[in-house]
């Protein structure tokens, strides 16, 4: 399989259940992202077992649906929070 548009390591990828136009992963990275989590280690446990990713891996993603309005679409408060915990580390460095 290629990772052109379309493909599931797309980013871009359609075809949610939710009709939000995310893929099913991405929905899924939203909603751990939107849990709180005690630590790093349960939350890359929990990475790495449902969605079967690094966690580099899911950090990178996770950061390019932070650039995509569908994404903002489907988790306006997630979305938003993630944004803003971007821009301050940025504004740090």
């Amino acid at each position: 399989m290629t990772s052109g548009p379309g493909s599931t390591d797309d980013p871009q990828a359609t075809g949610g259940a939710g009709g939000s136009g995310l893929s099913a992963r991405d929905e899924a990275v939203l909603a751990v992202e939107r849990r709180s989590w005690p630590g790093p280690g349960p939350k890359e446990r929990a990475i790495r077992e449902r969605l079967g990713l690094s966690p580099t891996r899911y950090y990178q993603l996770l950061n390019a649906l932070l650039d995509d309005p569908r994404a903002l679409a489907h988790d306006p408060v997630t979305i938003n929070r993630l944004r803003r915990i971007r821009e301050a580390r940025r504004a740090r460095r």
